[in-house]
């Protein structure tokens, strides 16, 4: 994507550590724990080759539509698993719209995602529809703002699970002893894959 290459290749650096991270966790989840975390897996994958700065490689158009299948078909998996009744693949089904959104977005124009900026070129590669972009950018912030404030930890002496983050995030089924099979795992990769995804769509707005 277009931007600086620094914070490109940290974007890179961060999608790749978490999509490890979920990998780790399909090993010590079962049931819908561990098919919540494949799913994780691919999108933190998808995110880190996505982010590739635009200085460092110019791959071919068929790429971004390659992006766009790959994620149409985790959307329509996502769907597939809401109507089923599990709630926690909805945040799933948006995040994989969004990847198909920004890899359409990215062949705008024709010119290439890596063309430079400015010219008559670089002014025809992408950006994506303003409304859109800004309703997942609010999106993604609220998402990460409710996911961060659940890692807080409570305060001691009071009760509930306000602050563990295990509420509704899909890590039922866990191994116990499990090396990523901590309560707070789950959470905070939602939390740093979110993080990711609202810098990739700002990058996306700037074009």
């Amino acid at each position: 994507m277009h931007g600086p290459a620094m914070p490109g290749w940290l974007l890179v650096a961060l999608c790749l550590w978490t999509g490890a991270v979920c990998l780790a966790r399909t090993r010590s989840c079962t049931g819908a724990g561990r098919r919540a975390a494949v799913d994780e897996a691919v999108m933190g994958v998808g995110m880190a080759a996505m982010a590739v700065p635009a200085s460092a490689a110019g791959p071919p158009q068929w790429v971004w539509t390659g992006y766009a299948v790959v994620f149409g078909a985790a959307a329509l998996r996502a769907l597939w698993s809401v109507r089923g009744g599990a709630g926690h693949h909805l945040h799933h089904l948006v995040g994989s719209l969004a990847m198909v959104y920004m890899a359409l977005a990215m062949t705008g124009g024709g010119t290439g995602p890596h063309t430079a900026h400015g010219g008559a070129a670089g002014a025809g590669a992408g950006g994506g529809v303003p409304l859109v972009t800004g309703a997942l950018l609010v999106y993604y912030a609220v998402y990460v703002l409710r996911s961060g404030l659940r890692l807080v930890p409570a305060p001691a002496g009071t009760t509930g699970t306000a602050g563990t983050g295990t509420a509704g995030t899909g890590t039922a089924g866990t191994v116990p002893g499990g090396r990523w099979s901590g309560p707070e795992t789950a959470p905070a990769c939602r939390v740093a894959m979110g993080l990711a995804m609202l810098a990739m769509l700002a990058m996306l707005a700037a074009v």
